[in-house]
């Protein structure tokens, strides 16, 4: 009886082991994938705001919206980009969303409004929450003593892990990958921030978006921001690369 009960306990073990790679081996093969036209629409959208081309971002919102993105995702993606290129080109990028969704309305086309963002626990340290997903975010043990610009101006450390890790990132309306695609548009657009593109071009290898996917972004940039910017930033994510396979 006791070798039965051994032998069943090592083939559950087996289900369960082979189950979890089974589940790891469909992500990693997920993630192999192309860019969906929901993550290219993001991109898109992003960059246009970003460079304040609400001609282009009009089509680039009604493209977004066909493509399968809720009114709640775009506009947490416009919401979330100000957090990288300012309130004026947020609100305006708004401001032109109002206007496709009229239009819309005008026309009798249908749009799907999509989930709100879930609760946030005021309870927890909002500053040690913030600090927590970053941490998940850069796949590294954050030291408890500021250094760099954070110890140069510790208000900005303060923003930085309350209000954008805290209070944007963990709104529950894009996952983490939208997010940096969100980030990594508006960062290559505007340009001449390689430090800051660069972190987060690894926190985007970090949350399952492929080497792949990431010259995708680069391309996709190239038609939104321009050659120049899209060189640019190819240039990042190749030392990126580079750096990831030296580790």
């Amino acid at each position: 009886m006791r070798r039965i009960k051994k032998v069943g306990l090592i083939a559950l073990i087996f289900c369960i082991s082979f189950s979890s790679n089974s589940t790891n081996a469909q992500q990693m093969a997920s993630g192999n994938k192309s860019l969906n036209e929901k993550e290219k629409s993001i991109i898109i959208i992003s960059s246009l705001t970003a460079k304040g081309d609400l001609i282009k971002l009009k089509s680039g919102l009604e493209d977004g919206l066909k493509a399968g993105l809720t009114v709640n995702e775009i506009k947490e993606v416009l919401v979330h980009l100000y957090a990288y290129c300012g309130f004026p080109r947020s609100i305006r990028g708004l401001q032109t969303f109002m206007e496709v969704l009229r239009d819309r309305t005008g026309k009798n086309i249908n749009y799907t409004t999509g989930k709100e963002a879930s609760p946030l626990n005021p309870e927890n340290n909002k500053y040690e929450r913030g600090k927590k997903i970053l941490g998940e975010l850069t796949k590294i043990q954050l030291p408890n003593t500021l250094t760099g610009y954070s110890a140069f101006a510790p208000a900005i450390d303060t923003f930085l892990k309350e209000h954008l890790f805290a209070d944007i990132f963990e709104r529950d309306v894009l996952t983490y990958a939208q997010r940096e695609l969100v980030t990594i548009s508006v960062i290559a657009t505007i340009g001449n921030a390689d430090p800051m593109l660069q972190a987060h071009l690894g926190i985007s290898l970090n949350v399952s978006i492929t080497p792949d996917q990431l010259k995708e972004f680069v391309e996709i940039v190239k038609t939104t921001a321009g050659k120049k910017k899209s060189k640019a930033a190819m240039q990042v994510l190749k030392q990126v690369l580079k750096n990831r396979q030296l580790q």
